[in-house]
């Protein structure tokens, strides 16, 4: 812990004294610390957040050599990407050591939570080009998000149509390595379009995007594709309507992905379809009121045995529908977000059977300023389930401003986590489900401090957090199933230390146009008080974080050549581990890049999720061209 520590405070050191060193100098883009976090209700900028929230801007997405979502999430401090696949084939994503269930994941604020399982829940319809900035925020959200938000949510923001244009990113890559049955070369290629046009009372934009490969070892082979549009129509002076919809179709060769060994024949399509729309009207000054209806489809179908599909054949087919009421009111005391919240989710399974079961909550938000530079947020999202009746989740945060650019913060929030239909009543041959299980449920502290500034981006902070009833899969026995069970109270504590520092300059004949350094570790000390003695083998649990350490720098020279260097530690409680190096070397002119990237340099041999190798060494070469 020592040894990771000294690491990290050295590097946010380090960035400290860049910024020292450098002229005050207006970054041409959108400053971070000027982001607007839009939750739903009651939206402020990142510079006067209370609580643990990091931003992936635009910027920084542009330079990262990553081809997925989960890839560039893997970027962010705290949050541990576990992938059975690259290119995000199928990826878990957790926050802080908690699993896969217990974060949330949305885009523009829309909820794309998977009632039959976590698993699916990066299936997502978007492409690296259409995000502006992805807002991670640590620490139970129930408050703001409700449900699920257990140890955090992650919010996708998409981009905002500024003109007409339209623009291309083609790409191919391989190991190089050659598979030993078939003799072919293990390689993928990628096509991406993104279009948008910006009218004068409407605008649109629409991309589409094909990945395929045959995979980098024995049944690893995928095939995905894309479609996103999102259309913006000015209905008058004070109304907006928002249109938002969706379509991705994934399939995948499942070798090794969830019961080890006897799944190497295993295959599994995943399609997705996610749609909603918003409409916001300006009753007057102070008044804001924002309806939304959203709707999910997902159909998952495995085939344990590919060649025989009638053995351990499972069909998923989920639905969820969400209605939405947000208002913000602005008054002389604070201002106020309140509305309620309505969600039905459904499924239709061969497995797990035909379910359903409802979601309403009522909300209320209060945020004020009682003295100069204190700002203090407080509230509760009261959820009513159908199948576990009422449930309350308050919280509240307060930061206060000193020195100018200086913020200290604490929040306490709460939250809950239902079980998933695959908990509940999955049949299988090594996995079984428990119809009996209850929610999880959460009690969070955080206190730390921040800095922002035009360039400079601190944040050092400490939490616990409580987890009662704990859902693990575990058994008593190595030649018992899998069977979930209330098994456990979690408490965590732990530390967080980031920092991003960035400086572009004016004169675009300067030999260092750009410098971007990044750099963010946590250190994480879970303990188990186990309730249930037949839990001798836990899954999950053993898979929690310890350590993470992740640092980036960019350059851009002479505003032609652009270079970035990445590096990941990740340390797990049961799990070897291990560093990655990834790098990306780019050539840029007016309506073209060229770029590539080299995932895994070191060619090092890890593993993410269960008992899946990832890829070693993977190399990339891809054009964008825009217009």
């Amino acid at each position: 812990m020592k040894k990771f520590a000294f690491t990290g405070v050295a590097l946010l050191s380090l960035t400290a004294s860049l910024q020292a060193q450098q002229p005050s100098q207006r970054d041409s883009t959108n400053r971070l610390d000027e982001v607007m976090v839009k939750e739903n209700r009651l939206q402020l900028p990142f510079s006067q957040q209370n609580r643990n929230i990091w931003i992936l801007d635009q910027e920084k997405i542009k330079t990262l050599p990553v081809r997925s979502v989960a890839e560039l999430l893997s970027f962010v401090t705290g949050v541990d990407v576990r992938q059975r696949g690259p290119g995000g084939a199928q990826a878990d994503i957790s926050l802080d050591g908690g699993t896969f269930d217990q974060s949330l994941v949305l885009i523009n604020g829309v909820k794309v939570s998977d009632p039959q399982t976590g698993h699916n829940m990066m299936n997502l319809p978007i492409t690296l080009n259409d995000i502006d900035h992805i807002e991670v925020i640590r620490g139970s959200a129930s408050r703001v998000y409700g449900i699920n938000a257990l140890t955090g949510a992650i919010n996708i923001v998409t981009r905002t149509v500024e003109k007409t244009s339209l623009s291309a990113n083609v790409f191919a890559g391989s190991s190089f390595n050659k598979d030993e049955v078939s003799g072919d070369t293990y390689a993928n290629y990628g096509i991406q379009v993104n279009g948008s046009h910006k009218g004068e009372k409407a605008s649109h934009s629409l991309s589409v995007a094909q990945e395929a490969g045959n995979g980098y070892r024995y049944n690893t082979a995928f095939n995905n594709q894309k479609v996103f549009y999102q259309g913006k129509l000015e209905l008058g002076i004070a109304d907006d309507l928002d249109v938002m919809a969706g379509y991705t179709h994934n399939n995948f060769g499942a070798n090794g992905f969830y019961s080890s060994p006897g799944d190497k024949e295993s295959e599994e399509t995943v399609k997705t379809l996610l749609a909603s729309v918003a409409y916001t009207r300006k009753i007057n000054a102070a008044w804001t009121i924002i309806p939304r209806i959203s709707y999910r489809n997902n159909v998952d179908d495995y085939l344990y045995i590919k060649q025989n599909p009638d053995q351990f054949h499972n069909n998923h087919h989920t639905e969820v529908w969400d209605a939405e009421l947000n208002n913000n009111i602005q008054t002389k005391i604070g201002t106020f977000g309140v509305g309620l919240e309505t969600r039905r989710e459904s499924i239709n399974s061969t497995n797990l059977g035909k379910r359903d079961r409802t979601n309403t909550g009522l909300f209320g938000e209060f945020k004020f300023e009682p003295i100069d530079r204190l700002l203090i947020n407080m509230g509760a999202y009261v959820n009513y389930n159908s199948d576990y009746g009422w449930q309350a989740f308050p919280g509240i945060d307060a930061g206060y401003n000193f020195y100018g650019n200086w913020r200290v913060f604490a929040n306490v929030g709460t939250g809950q986590r239902l079980p998933t239909y695959t908990d509940l009543y999955y049949k299988g041959p090594t996995n079984i489900g428990n119809d009996l299980l209850q929610p999880e449920k959460s009690v969070y502290a955080e206190g730390g401090l921040k800095y922002n500034s035009e360039r400079l981006v601190m944040n050092a902070s400490y939490f616990v957090r409580r987890i009662d009833n704990f859902i693990d899969w575990v058994k008593a026995q190595q030649t018992d199933p899998w069977k979930p069970e209330n098994f456990s109270e979690v408490n965590t504590k732990g530390l967080t230390l980031s920092a991003d520092y960035s400086v572009i300059k004016a004169n675009a004949a300067a030999t260092l146009s750009q410098l971007r350094v990044g750099a963010g570790y946590t250190h994480l000390d879970p303990s188990f008080k186990t309730t249930l003695a037949t839990a001798a083998f836990s899954r999950y649990a053993l898979e929690s974080l310890r350590n993470q350490l992740s640092g980036t720098v960019h350059a851009d020279i002479y505003n032609t050549f652009g270079l970035t260097l990445t590096a990941r530690y990740n340390e797990r409680i049961n799990y070897k581990s291990y560093t990655v190096l990834d790098a990306r070397l780019a050539y840029r002119q007016a309506k073209y890049t060229i770029y590539a990237d080299g995932a895994n340099l070191l060619n090092v041999q890890y593993i993410e999720a269960g008992a899946v190798p990832m890829p070693g060494s993977w190399f990339t070469l891809g054009v964008k061209v825009g217009l």
